[in-house]
């Protein structure tokens, strides 16, 4: 990866909506030398995929939650099985496998505590494998971005 392909990478991350023209003349290309790199990076993998960002609050989704959880058996069977469940919970946007005191993070976008409730009967009740989990609402956003740094 040299200096354009960063440069292509970071104006994609600012706005992906941009057209290949328009990136071809920030950085310096032709529109088909800027086509090829922007192929080239997705079949390297690099571009994982090009997304829309939704304003969670105007989606309706605007309470954030973070919830650390402890499981009882901690085999990797255990683990994927936990990660599994949680996957297919829409309201739940990011889930992790991590080291330290806990063993799985969760972040959640959700409607209301309602939606949040329901929820934790799902994945912590009777039965889940779940000793005790933590959670804390987001009260104010510092920084969130999806972008990596290059």
């Amino acid at each position: 990866m040299d200096r354009i392909d960063r440069k292509l990478l970071k104006l994609m991350q600012e706005d992906a909506s941009r057209t290949n023209a328009d990136l071809a003349t920030e950085v310096g290309l032709s529109p088909s030398s800027c086509l090829r790199r922007i192929r080239r990076l997705r079949s390297a993998g690099i571009i994982d995929r090009v997304v829309a960002v939704l304003n969670p609050a105007k989606a309706g989704r605007g309470v954030k939650a973070i919830i650390t959880v402890e499981l009882e058996r901690h085999g990797e069977q255990y683990v994927r099985r936990f990660l599994d469940m949680v996957a297919a919970e829409a309201a739940v946007t990011q889930a992790y496998s991590v080291s330290g005191a806990t063993d799985a993070l969760l972040m959640l976008r959700l409607k209301d505590m309602d939606e949040l409730d329901a929820l934790t009967e799902r994945l912590f009740g009777e039965g889940s494998n779940v000793a005790r989990y933590y959670t804390s609402f987001v009260i104010r956003t510092g920084k969130e971005t999806t972008a990596i740094p290059l």
